[in-house]
């Protein structure tokens, strides 16, 4: 059955859930709405994410690491053009597969190189969440249990997951009182008597 999108948090839990993100192919600011939308199918016991961690590219994902409690997975890109982070998350998701501890996996990615690991594990009996950008190729998307695309995820605070405030008006400046009108003063528009016409 094709993956469907997550509208409403599911009946089922499938607790506990591995939480699998390909850092190369997500985008640190929406961490913690995936970790919400991710918690609607149970609790996430193991939170990794994977990437070349010496490269400076990864700057911004050190503090939202921190924040929500994810381990990171240090990946060294060996070869230029080579994705070995690809290789590091397969292969440390089948060993968890094996374990036989997870009922489910999120693996975050728009990637379509992680369609046969969604596929086997679906073989396997597990549940399998996808999540990536809208444009993820149909076989991952269609791999996964459920497809969860990143721009339908509600917007949340950049670091700490705390949802953003709706604007308010300015505010009054401080210690500056209205000026009171002069004695004497004409409203606007209003013609003096001299100017009236007869």
């Amino acid at each position: 059955m094709p993956a469907t999108e997550a509208a409403v948090p599911p009946v089922r839990d499938y607790s506990p859930l591995a939480l699998l993100v390909d850092g190369d192919n997500a985008s640190p600011s929406q961490i913690a709405e995936i970790l919400a939308e991710t918690s609607k199918y149970g609790n996430v016991e193991l939170r990794r994410v994977y990437g070349d961690w010496a490269s400076g590219r990864f700057a911004s994902w050190r503090a939202i690491v921190q924040d929500h409690a994810l381990v990171p997975v240090q990946q060294f890109a060996n070869v230029a053009g080579k994705n070995a982070t690809d290789s590091a998350l397969i292969i440390d998701a089948m060993d968890l597969l094996h374990e036989g501890r997870f009922r489910a996996f999120c693996i975050v990615s728009s990637d379509s190189d992680y369609t046969r690991l969604a596929t086997r594990m679906r073989e396997s009996g597990v549940f399998v969440i996808g999540v990536g950008r809208a444009q993820t190729p149909a076989a991952f998307r269609n791999a996964c249990n459920v497809f969860v695309s990143t721009e339908n995820l509600a917007p949340r605070g950049p670091s700490t997951g705390i949802a953003a405030r709706p604007p308010t008006a300015p505010a009054r400046p401080v210690g500056r009182a209205p000026r009171p009108p002069v004695p004497g003063a004409r409203s606007p528009g209003i013609l003096p008597p001299s100017a009236a016409v007869l």
